[in-house]
């Protein structure tokens, strides 16, 4: 039995998978710093241009501060992000330049390794990412296999695209990325050492999520096969459509006779944190899952399948849940089975949305799976069902795409948007509304402290404070006086 790592996944999939990725902002982050810090994690999948994106959207918290704040509250434990390449926050792939100075950016804010998914697992693509990650900085790179059942995707798929990575310098280690957990016992047993195999003294981790139910114990038998650090969500932020949970994780880990270089304390006192947190925020923790066969036919990912809950819930529609699940397996097979895996999952269960509320089916086509038939997105894995083709193309909108320019150079955007622009800034305007990216410069920097015990008593005065007759508040007992006066912010 070997050494083996755990890698904190709360603050980014925990999050995005559990609770739609705005579950969490700045200040529960920056308050979990030093507990964090304290556990001797080997990193924290901390984020990603669709979470920096959430951050400006949903809560006006600067991003690029975050990282800043973050990576100087945890000096010893890398932030990681993860991309898909040569993309950010918007779907079109940018060009190299382009990426060049946002991997600058987020090494010179604070990002210390990097995970290039890239969907399609096309070698060259990933190759060029690791390429400008290095150039601009120093951060470790890892690749990432990412696993999903179709006739395609076998051992010896895997195993030559990993062996193809592994001879480039700039790649430093790998993972087995199961965004569905649909990695079974049985598959890691020859899937592990088929990878092994091929990329020589470079680590392997492991990324199963729990879905349904199969993670842990996956997670165990790798583990036992000789990876090097197994993924897990802490708290309430582990277990369900999240990653193992790590306090059962780190418990079966020892029973199976492995020694988990991890400070207990530390883990116990980050584990009550996140359930006080969860608790104030009206977060649902995590939950053991049952085996569900029928995941291994729409492979859909936690993340996706929480925020199209939400929107169903939200048109009046919850009770379509079921039959948005159904019709996406079938969207995925007449698609061509892409791989579940952002983007892709967003375009594949919105088009099943779109086809269970509408009209007809394929009635309505987003943009982005029209731009997935046209090949944006690089080759798909097997052939798009002739007929489902030829009813999306067949439409104004796909002629439009077809002709759209291709994502600005650098120096286009530059001209556009100013040079003498800071990078930071520069980066969020070129790919996000401006409205968006305005209302977070005003907001200012965002509040480092937070006490999940205060935050319903906070929550109660916003709503008061945003009433007209209620614009002059106090709020006594003995020894205690809380004043809140009209033009005060909370």
């Amino acid at each position: 039995m070997t050494a083996i790592r755990l890698v904190d996944v709360t603050m980014r999939d925990g999050n995005q998978s559990l609770w739609g990725a705005t579950g969490l902002h700045t200040a529960h982050m920056l308050q979990a710093a030093a507990l964090t810090q304290a556990c001797g994690f080997a990193a924290v999948d901390f984020t990603s241009s669709s979470h920096m994106a959430v951050a400006v959207r949903y809560f006006r918290n600067n991003p690029w501060e975050r990282l800043r704040r973050m990576a100087a509250a945890m000096p010893t434990t890398p932030l990681q992000f993860i991309t898909t390449g040569l993309r950010f926050i918007a779907w079109q792939q940018a060009d190299p330049d382009f990426m060049a100075v946002v991997y600058r950016t987020l090494q010179a804010n604070g990002v210390g390794r990097f995970v290039l998914l890239d969907p399609m697992h096309e070698v060259p693509a990933v190759i060029e990412a690791a390429r400008l990650v290095k150039q601009e900085g120093g951060a470790q790179v890892m690749a990432a296999l990412t696993f999903t059942l179709s006739s395609i995707h076998t051992d010896a798929f895997y195993a030559d695209f990993a062996r193809a990575l592994a001879q480039c310098p700039d790649i430093d280690l790998f993972y087995i990325k199961d965004p569905g957990g649909l990695l079974s016992v049985d598959r890691v047993r020859t899937l592990v050492p088929a990878v092994k195999a091929v990329i020589g003294a470079k680590p392997l981790e492991i990324h199963a999520h729990t879905t349904i139910g199969q993670g842990m114990v996956s997670s165990l038998e790798a583990a036992r096969l000789g990876i090097s650090a197994v993924h897990v969500g802490v708290g309430p932020g582990g277990d369900g459509s999240s990653l193992p949970e790590a306090n059962r994780m780190l418990a079966n880990l020892e029973d199976a006779g492995h020694s988990v270089e991890i400070d207990r304390d530390a883990l116990t006192r980050l584990t009550r944190y996140w359930q006080r947190v969860a608790l104030a925020e009206g977060l649902p923790p995590g939950a053991p899952q049952n085996f569900d066969a029928s995941f291994l036919r729409h492979q859909i990912a936690g993340g996706v399948m929480t925020t199209t809950a939400r929107q169903l819930a939200e048109l009046g529609l919850a009770d379509r849940m079921e039959a948005v699940i159904a019709e996406t397996g079938q969207v995925r097979a007449e698609l061509g089975y892409p791989i579940m895996v952002t983007p892709f999952p967003q375009m594949v269960m919105n088009q099943a949305l779109f086809n269970v509320i509408g009209s007809h089916r394929y009635a309505q086509v987003s943009d982005q799976v029209i731009r997935y038939c046209l090949g944006k997105f690089g080759k798909p894995t097997s052939p798009i069902d002739p007929a489902v083709l030829a009813t999306i193309m067949d439409r104004p909108r796909a002629r439009e795409l077809e002709r759209e320019p291709a994502f600005p150079t650098l120096a286009d955007l530059r001209r556009q948007f100013g040079q003498g622009l800071p990078d930071e800034e520069f980066l969020l305007r070129a790919v996000m509304p401006a409205d968006q990216v305005d209302a977070m410069l005003a907001a200012g920097p965002s509040r480092a402290t937070y006490t999940p015990e205060a935050a319903p008593l906070l929550s109660l005065l916003r709503q008061l404070a945003a009433k007209p007759d209620a614009r002059n508040l106090v709020v006594e007992r003995p020894g205690f006086r809380l004043a809140l006066h009209a033009g005060a912010s909370l």
